[in-house]
């Protein structure tokens, strides 16, 4: 699963990778948790790319009381054409997540390990992603999103057996593009994901609190031998 992440690059570098348009201004996260407001690019209604603002946690448009809805933050690729929640937004509201990096934790409960898990190359990650509009009774608006996850693959595999669908810029429109209103042409890119080499490092157990939102979460730490 993905259930931390961050993004620290300055604006215009986020800009430059996604290539979508305007001067939208945001600092550095560090510690990004389901619930939160985050950055995604999406189309807008004219088929450009768009920066938008949404909350991490995908409340299906047929949800009745959103408030009750369990936060659905990720949705595995391999059944989300399947599942009744996802179904609709892998077809028609596709979504990429701007990102660094992602964590992971090991070891027991009560005693978690953060883990950083960024490209060995230095880029910024886009994360597949699915979004949602919900419209209540009273005319109030929500709008989410949720990370699309693959089995895990190189080095990640030894820590966690999920990990986020990282997509390199060359599939971006692809991903992005809805106007069939079908999710055949984006399969393959879900069936065979092929992530960029990543790198892990453990890092300060002050980021097992989602409010802990600084650079120093991300400090190196050493393992125990053995």
């Amino acid at each position: 699963m993905c259930s931390r992440y961050y993004l620290t690059s300055p604006p215009e570098q986020v800009r430059a990778w996604f290539q979508y348009s305007g001067d939208q201004m945001f600092p550095p996260r560090y510690n990004i948790a389901p619930t939160q407001p985050v950055a995604i690019v999406r189309h807008d209604i004219h088929g450009n790319r768009a920066f938008v603002l949404v909350r991490w946690g995908l409340i299906p448009s047929w949800a009745k009381e959103p408030e009750k809805f369990s936060t659905l933050f990720n949705a595995r690729a391999e059944t989300a054409a399947e599942k009744p929640s996802f179904r609709a937004p892998l077809r028609h509201r596709r979504c990429l997540v701007p990102a660094d990096g992602f964590y992971e934790w090991t070891g027991p409960k009560g005693d978690k390990q953060p883990h950083l898990v960024c490209r060995r190359d230095g880029k910024m990650a886009a994360f597949a992603g699915i979004c949602e509009h919900w419209l209540g009774a009273d005319g109030s608006e929500l709008e989410t999103m949720a990370i699309l996850t693959v089995p895990a693959s190189g080095e990640v595999s030894s820590i966690h057996d999920r990990m986020p669908l990282i997509l390199e810029p060359e599939y971006f429109d692809t991903w992005l593009d809805c106007r069939s209103g079908s999710s055949i042409d984006i399969m393959p890119l879900m069936d065979a994901p092929k992530a960029p080499p990543l790198q892990i490092t453990a890092v300060n157990r002050q980021l097992n609190n989602p409010r802990n939102d600084f650079a120093e979460v991300q400090q190196p730490t050493e393992l125990p031998l053995g």
